[in-house]
């Protein structure tokens, strides 16, 4: 028997129905083995020794690989053909070397597509292990490990709140900070736009003034109102007449096929997939045989796939979309690794594969791939000069016309951000000496406009352009950002949270060469000299640590508060910006309000992260959140006593915390505090003491007879009955809602969730699961979406839509869900036996007495 060792459970069955009988092949379920997330788990000073450690889940797993490699004859590591998958193969064989189950004959192959071909010809075909490729993952786990291991512990005792650094994450995270800076200290500038409307031959355009009293207008020329309105007003007062018409033709040649990084940032553009759903979809088209390796920074494809290419385009159009050569690519990124073939289909008579997402994911790619063959957009733009009889004013009109579509016809490249100068319209038939009717003159005020935050695609792209990380990791390293709070997604663009701000202002100041982008992509051009021979992996390793780690030996000395000073002293001008009043930024309000003389702010560090508080306290109880003040009610101006509770005479007062503000009943411990919610513009005593108050009893359910509760908690207002939860719109919603109301909400609620008495209703039904059989289902849960076949229940990602889950996404999760075994159940500790009672010695008879004589 041959045993056969690939990633995944889809991957194998695709496999096995290619080879004979003689072939076995068993999943890893990915890697096997890793670092334990402990310190000493890479030691420097042993030569940076490496232990590794066998998941707990994947001990079943790989005891079947080990029983079955003692009956194989000869082992056949097919795992992916990147560095990942020459790693999962190293360690496959290194445990079974351990094991002592490693047969006497061992094979690696790769192939770049599932398909019959592919896998057949690589197993006529096997090699070694790549030993620099192998030494390029040790490379990079042990840098990642002692960067996370050695950095992570200074952040948790000298920068309170911060969770965790990573070579490549904190990177990533600078690129969005300091997007962040440059969009706050950017400045507007007005400017304005003449824009004539003309009309020839019934044909509406527009022209705009691109000279005026004789000088070359630029963007910024027309600054203000007023010398836009007299511009205006001499566009109006003049006869144009077209003085020139320029046609040129214009060529656009397709984009080569997708790799990683360009795949990922397209189907953010087009399709709004994250970068880490991007993948599995590929994954999935991947394992079941669609598309080439996703993993690749190739953008060439195979000379007989091009040839199938060109056959497909000629089946589907006529001669003239095909080009009379085929079209070779080269990449222009840095530090791109062309080993591999860029993504494409691996059949271009197969227009349609997957379903759902990874359907929209193929049409994608097969478009893409398809486009790259075929010709060059033929376009025609038309430049007409219009002049006033002085020849002082000029106005021009752009046009632009596809004459022959070519690739256009199947598919267009995306753009991250386009621009509002593209003018593509069709222009009239005019000639030289045509005076076009004038029919209005518009003066268009502007203003310039900051640059964008990152989307998935442009952060991706900008990380590609600087030699930043691998286009591989990118999913993982922009999951990591979200995962830890360090940034948030608003309308599919980056925003850079406090806590990921705090940590870049932390890292810059003091470790500013370890988060510098010229180091951190010259480190990626050193893992690149492992992988091909040409570098030692142990020596790279000696050269960063060498200065790393006393770096961090000198912060960790450092006592919190010098640390915290200079931060202050760094984010001076974020924390506290000029007032409008022109007084200190940094003095404190509520010291101004009662009389208090030398408050002054600074920042803090606490232990659950850092905020702002003034010099005098404990006089002063003002605090901020680490954040730029400026929302109403937030930066204590309007705290003092409000009043006493009528009810029991103990004061009310505004106060502000470092979570924000908040009324306070009472004094010391016994003291009741509620939270202001931001939704109360005309908050008042009245209003403060209703907070207090809450939980609001709005009656008993008919239903059940239990109280209904109506409060506001951690995330928001909502209501409560026996156990269940119902969200409420605004906080007079927790005051005002009745009885009718509330049991309606509830009971929606429940509906949504799949809760009530009632079984609930699948989202989707999928077939059946090809080894326990059973019926495939989406169903709604208590903590979110899941797919079970009876059996084993699987969560569903979040970032995957319930509805758009296929039959191959459902099996994979069931079947890495069932690999992990059992949920584990806390076991109750058993009770103690209770001591068998003792036995009560036997009563001695007493002797007989003797009768007496």
């Amino acid at each position: 028997m041959q045993l056969v060792i690939v990633e995944s459970p889809a991957k194998a069955k695709t496999i096995e129905k290619y080879l004979g009988k003689d072939f076995k092949v068993l999943a890893s379920y990915g890697h096997v083995r890793d670092l334990p997330p402990k310190d000493g788990s890479v030691r420097p000073d042993e030569d940076f020794a490496m232990d590794w450690e066998l998941y707990r889940d994947k001990q079943k797993r790989f005891k079947e690989i080990s029983d079955a490699a003692k009956q194989a004859d000869r082992l056949v590591l097919a795992t992916d053909p990147d560095r990942e998958g020459e790693a999962i193969s190293w360690h496959v064989r290194e445990l079974l070397a351990k094991r002592k189950a490693l047969p006497e004959k061992v094979d690696r192959v790769t192939f770049n597509a599932i398909t019959k071909q592919a896998v057949t010809d690589a197993m006529k075909a096997p090699r070694e292990l790549d030993q620099p490729l192998i030494d390029a993952y040790l490379a990079r786990r042990a840098l990642d490990y002692l960067y996370g291991f050695t950095l992570s512990p200074v952040l948790w005792r000298r920068l309170p709140g911060a969770k965790s650094a990573g070579r490549v994450q904190s990177v990533a995270l600078r690129i969005i900070v300091d997007r962040e800076i440059e969009i706050e200290h950017f400045k507007a500038d007005e400017y304005w736009s003449i824009i004539a409307k003309l009309e020839q031959d019934g044909t509406e355009f527009d022209a705009r003034l691109v000279k005026y009293d004789g000088k070359k207008l630029d963007k910024l020329t027309l600054g203000d109102e007023g010398s836009a309105k007299a511009a205006q007003r001499a566009v109006q007062d003049a006869r144009f007449t077209i003085e020139d018409i320029e046609t040129k033709p214009l060529k656009r040649n397709p984009a080569p096929p997708f790799t990683t990084s360009t795949l990922q940032q397209e189907a953010a553009r087009k399709l709004g997939f994250s970068a880490s759903h991007t993948m599995r979809c590929a994954q999935s088209l991947y394992e079941a045989g669609a598309i080439t390796y996703m993993r690749t920074d190739g953008v060439q494809m195979d000379g007989s796939a091009i040839d199938a290419c060109r056959k497909a385009i000629a089946d589907r159009y006529d001669a003239y979309y095909i080009p009379d050569k085929p079209r070779f690519y080269s990449s222009k990124a840095k530090n791109a690794q062309e080993a591999h073939e860029a993504i494409r289909p691996t059949d271009f008579k197969r227009d349609r594969a997957g379903s759902g997402d990874e359907g929209k994911l193929y049409d994608l790619i097969f478009k893409r791939a398809m486009a790259s063959q075929m010709a060059a957009a033929q376009l025609e733009r038309t430049t007409v000069t219009l002049r006033d009889g002085t020849g002082q004013h000029e106005l021009r009109a752009t046009g632009q016309v596809v004459k022959f579509p070519g690739f256009f016809a199947v598919y267009q490249e995306g753009r991250d951000d386009s621009g509002d100068d593209d003018e593509e319209g069709l222009l009239p038939n005019m000639s030289k000496g045509d005076a076009p009717a004038k029919k209005s003159v518009e003066a268009n005020q502007h203003f310039t406009q900051p640059p964008p935050r990152f989307s998935e695609a442009s952060l991706v792209k900008r990380l590609e352009e600087l030699g930043i990380g691998r286009p591989s990791t990118y999913a993982s390293t922009l999951q990591t950002l979200r995962d830890r709070n360090y940034v948030r997604m608003e309308k599919n663009r980056f925003f850079a949270e406090e806590s990921g701000r705090l940590l870049t202002a932390f890292l810059e100041r003091f470790f500013e060469k370890y988060v510098s982008f010229d180091f951190t992509a010259g480190m990626e051009d050193e893992l690149d000299t492992v992988s091909d021979g040409r570098e030692e992996w142990k020596k790279l390793l000696a050269e960063f640590w060498k200065d790393f780690k006393p770096k961090t030996e000198e912060i960790m000395d450092k006592k919190p508060s010098e640390v915290t000073e200079v931060l202050d002293d760094f984010l001076s001008d974020y924390l506290f910006p000029e007032r409008a009043d022109g007084k200190d930024p940094r003095h404190c309000p509520l010291c101004e309000t009662e009389g208090r003389e030398g408050g002054r702010l600074a920042l803090r560090g606490g232990r659950f992260g850092a905020f702002v508080a003034c010099a005098n306290y404990p006089e002063c109880k003002f605090t901020r959140q680490f954040a730029k003040p400026g929302s109403e009610g937030d930066d204590g101006a309007n705290d003092g006593a409000m009043g006493e509770d009528p009810e029991t005479g103990l004061p009310v007062e505004r106060k502000t915390g470092r979570f924000g503000p908040y009324v306070q009943l009472g004094e010391g411990k016994d003291a009741k505090r509620a939270s202001i919610p931001k939704d109360l513009d005309d908050f008042d005593l009245e209003w403060a003491l209703k907070l207090l108050s809450l939980p609001r009893i709005v009656g008993a359910h008919p239903e059940t007879g239990k109280e209904i509760e109506a409060a506001i908690g951690r995330y928001g207002p909502y209501l409560r009955h026996d156990g269940k939860y119902g969200k409420l719109q605004n906080t007079r919603e927790v005051f005002e809602v009745g009885m009718n109301r509330a049991v309606d909400i509830l009971a929606q609620a429940a509906n949504r969730k799949g809760g009530g008495r009632g079984k609930a209703e699948p989202i989707k039904t999928l077939g059946k699961h090809p080894t326990s059989e059973g019926e495939m289902k989406v169903m709604p849960g208590r903590y979110g979406p899941y797919v079970t076949d009876g059996t084993t229940n699987a969560t569903i990602p979040k970032d995957m839509k319930p509805e758009d889950v296929t039959e191959a996404q459902a099996i994979e999760l069931i079947d890495a869900r069932a690999a992990k075994g059992p949920a584990k159940k806390k076991r109750k500790a058993p009770a103690k036996k209770k001591a068998p009672p003792k036995k009560k010695a036997a009563a001695k008879k007493a002797p007989a007495k003797k009768k007496a004589d």
